[in-house]
């Protein structure tokens, strides 16, 4: 029976499919929608890990023990679990490892825009790129196979339009999950010098075998029209490729590493043009042209952001726009934090507490955006503690440096960092904004929540207690939402020329989904100072001031009643219900 199915849905599918008994993943945009759905299918053991590191790990070894499993991660976490990739390819997998890296172009939901085809090609491993949900089924079932025969990891590289992108699917009829045990086998397992020299023989014999299976394989496909325009792409791509140019001679390429280069030559010496389509950077121009083909590519089409039809067609008619197309003459509308979340009421006392903020990778990252303007940095998950660190030492003691890290982003790549700064007397303040999930992504569970992934109970990570079991003396747990005693608490701990950390510790207000009642403003007290609007909360809106430019307005379908721009107002202006 045919359905309607998201690309990670289908991927789930494909994996249910194909007989999978593990699927690991650390949530992260636009690849969490696939352990999200992957739960629904009872005989699969899913799990939220850590970070993408140990989600890998844990993948390799249920394939070393025999069972196929799937680790799934958005781009960067490819750079977390790089380590265990990399020496993933010499080891193989017996049972089955599919790792998919959901690469974002366009940047919807990331702090860059890599193009991780390169890690197929780095650690040698084979690459599969589907361009719709009916591939990413098929692919994936695909993959395990391939990865059982030639006793490898593979990657399936998606991009965003493909995992959020719909269309049509008839799924299949599920494999019975296979376990063929594990035998033990150091010289394969173990990756002391003497054994990997070996297998690194092993690696580059099965590239070659990978070489000429590429050549074979009904992924990669030549469909022949007007050879005066040969394209050659994959992935997202040749979908705007067959919408703009539907009569020109297509090379679409779904195994991607090794790239089948007699098919490739096959095609380019029977068309007039060559024209490589393809997101971000140069990859299969680069290898056509080493080929010794003439071909465009970079050069008509943009090396940053998503493509579209519109880029597409631009590029192939010799007039080529030169970055993504303009936007529609609209009101802008920047993400901003939600009305009453506790990240604001923290970052309004960073503010007044002027402290410099490095940032990390969450919800709270959106405080960079105006009015707010209260973080200094963003760089990775983790990054604020080792970055707050560095700079205490590089301005000295007296500075006052906070990091800035969500409870979920502190398991992740928190913890390393604060040991370090422990051990090397560092000075700085870590805070940990606990509102009790992954909430960017979605609201997902994490160690911290002491739920699963299926929402079962387990055993809650203490985050105080691990704080003091790395040697930090200075812990203190506080309701961001009790303003004063916040204050009073961030002030204490960047007070300290020693290591210390604040748990700013309230519910995300998407999980316990409750709101009191709007606040209102007395206008004979307000003198329109545009303090409270400073907050940024959409619970406020500004319009046309009778004193001064602007004055608040509240808006009685977003307040939630937290208070915060009570708080603020100098004037007590602004009264929040049942009282004066």
């Amino acid at each position: 029976m045919k359905c309607l199915l998201s690309g990670n849905e289908a991927l789930a599918r494909g994996a249910y499919e194909a007989g999978v008994r593990l699927a690991t993943a650390y949530p992260g945009t636009p690849s969490t929608e696939i352990t999200e759905a992957i739960i629904s299918y009872p005989e699969v053991f899913a799990e939220w890990a850590p970070n993408e590191k140990v989600a890998l790990e844990v993948a390799l070894g249920a394939a070393m023990g025999g069972a196929r499993a799937l680790c799934s991660m958005k781009h960067v976490g490819v750079n977390v679990a790089a380590d265990p990739l990399m020496t993933a390819a010499y080891t193989g997998a017996a049972g089955g490892l599919v790792v998919v890296s959901a690469d974002d172009p366009g940047m919807h939901s990331s702090q860059n825009e890599q193009d991780n085809r390169h890690y197929a090609r780095l650690a040698k491993i084979p690459m599969l790129e589907p361009a719709d949900s009916q591939e990413c089924l098929d692919f994936m079932r695909l993959a395990f196979d391939l990865s059982e025969h030639f006793d490898t990891p593979v990657l399936v590289r998606t991009t965003t339009r493909v995992n959020h992108g719909k269309s049509i699917v008839t799924p299949g009829e599920p494999l019975p999950a296979r376990q063929t045990g594990f035998t033990r086998n150091p010289p394969k397992y173990v990756m002391v010098p003497n054994n990997a020299r070996r297998r690194h023989v092993v690696v580059e014999e099965r590239a070659q075998a990978l070489r000429g299976y590429s050549e074979t394989t009904p992924l990669n496909r030549i469909e022949w029209g007007d050879k005066g325009l040969g394209i050659i792409t994959s992935g997202v791509s040749y979908q705007y490729v067959k919408e703009v140019a539907p009569n020109a001679s297509v090379l679409k390429l779904g195994f991607t590493w090794p790239v089948p280069a007699e098919l490739i030559r096959t095609f380019a010496s029977q068309v007039n043009r060559v024209v490589v389509v393809e997101e971000l950077d140069p990859y299969l121009e680069e290898q056509v042209a080493a080929l010794g083909f003439k071909v465009e590519g970079k050069s008509l089409f943009p090396i940053v952001d998503e493509l579209n039809p519109g880029l597409v067609a631009a590029g192939l008619s010799g007039t080529p726009a030169p970055s993504a197309a303009p936007e529609a003459d609209l009101p802008g509308r920047p993400p901003v934090l939600c009305p009453g979340c506790p990240h604001r009421a923290s970052f309004a006392a960073f503010k007044k507490l002027k402290l410099i903020a490095m940032g990390d990778i969450g919800c709270y990252t959106l405080s960079v955006l105006p009015p707010l303007n209260a973080i200094d940095s963003c760089v990775c998950m983790g990054a604020s503690i080792g970055g707050a660190h560095g700079m205490s030492k590089a301005l000295g003691p007296e500075a006052k440096v906070i990091g800035v890290l969500g409870d979920s982003t502190f398991v992740h790549s928190g913890i390393t960092p604060l040991v370090d700064m422990v051990y090397n007397r560092g000075t700085a303040t870590v805070v940990i904004l606990d509102n009790g999930t992954t909430a960017m992504t979605g609201r997902q569970e994490h160690p911290a929540t002491g739920k699963t992934v299926r929402g079962e109970p387990t055993v809650r990570l203490d985050l105080e207690a691990l704080c003091r079991a790395v040697g930090v003396k200075d812990v203190q747990v506080v309701n961001p939402c009790d303003f004063a005693a916040f204050e009073k608490a961030m002030a204490s701990a960047v007070s300290h020329q020693e290591p210390s950390v604040v748990i700013a510790r309230s519910p995300c207000l998407l999980l316990t989904r409750e709101r009191g009642k709007p606040v209102t403003i007395a206008e004979e007290q307000c003198v329109e100072c545009g303090l409270c609007l400073q907050l940024g909360c959409p619970g406020l809106m500004a319009e046309q001031g009778r004193k001064r430019e602007l004055r608040p307005v509240v808006s009685e379908e977003l307040c939630v009643g937290c208070g915060l721009c009570a708080y603020v107002c100098s004037r007590h202006a602004i009264k929040e219900a049942g009282r004066e």
